[in-house]
């Protein structure tokens, strides 16, 4: 196990605002306002020096996440309990320590999977457990596989991201991989257009559920499969069955791009 670290914030309304804007909606948010599932990765964010970006724009490898000699690295998924919601005007903290390490040769060479376990609080205790899954690939590794996605879905919103929202979300969070707004960058790791984040798509699926759906999640566990790109159309799809959901991210060529399920409130 590695070391634990450790961030401290208040939550201030500005970023959920932003975000809001973001998705053209304008919802309040004042104190004690409850922020809705998956906004609380706009706080309690690392800030590092620029001299220790890497090259992809990400703190280097070897001061918190272990360097294994493989430079190509992507948020792969997550698994979260939601005790209760962040709200805004508290103190929170947040504990990370890298909880899993697992080297492996894959199909195209070698890989790695690096999980990090998060613990969100606040003065009246537990708020969230996170586990955020990290793939490690060589600098010149060809794309995954892909596999189409299901059909089925009882909630869908179609949409694209474009540059600005890529921009916009990437600041909110303080992401400065290259992968969502240098295309040269993209081009030279194989992608044929700027990449929407992981995260991002993983926090739409959830707003659909929110808002298309009328319902929150208790626990969620997403798993990207395919990259989409920016200003490329894609579906947001839901099934909700009882107190779970399926949820799902379909391109525009049919490829799935998420896959997630959550039980609900």
């Amino acid at each position: 196990m590695s070391a634990v670290e450790e961030v401290r914030d208040t939550v201030t309304a500005f970023p959920a605002r932003a975000m809001a804007a973001s998705l053209n909606r304008a919802e309040p948010f004042h104190d004690a306002t409850p922020l809705p599932p998956l906004w609380h990765w706009f706080h309690a964010l690392k800030l590092y020096p620029l001299a220790e970006a890497g090259v992809d724009g990400h703190q280097a490898l070897g001061h918190f996440l272990p360097d294994l000699g493989l430079p190509r690295r992507m948020w792969a998924g997550g698994r979260f309990t939601f005790h209760r919601p962040l709200e805004v005007g508290a103190e929170v903290v947040r504990r990370s320590q890298v909880s899993k390490v697992e080297q492996k040769e894959g199909r195209s060479g070698p890989i790695a999977f690096v999980t990090v376990a998060h613990r969100w609080s606040d003065v009246a205790g537990l708020l969230i457990d996170e586990e955020q899954d990290i793939v490690y690939r060589r600098a010149d590794a060809p794309p995954g596989a892909t596999q189409p996605a299901p059909e089925g879905e009882t909630l869908s919103r179609t949409m694209s991201a474009g540059p600005v929202l890529l921009f916009r979300y990437s600041a909110l969070t303080f992401n400065g991989h290259r992968i969502h707004y240098d295309r040269d960058f993209c081009a030279v790791e194989g992608y044929d257009g700027l990449v929407v984040h992981g995260p991002l798509l993983a926090t739409l699926l959830i707003d659909l559920l929110r808002i298309e759906g009328g319902r929150l999640p208790k626990t969620l566990a997403f798993r990207a499969m395919a990259p989409v790109t920016a200003d490329t159309p894609f579906a947001l799809c839901a099934r909700i069955e009882g107190d779970s959901a399926r949820l799902w991210v379909r391109r525009q060529d049919g490829i799935q791009a998420m896959d997630a399920t959550a039980t609900l409130t």
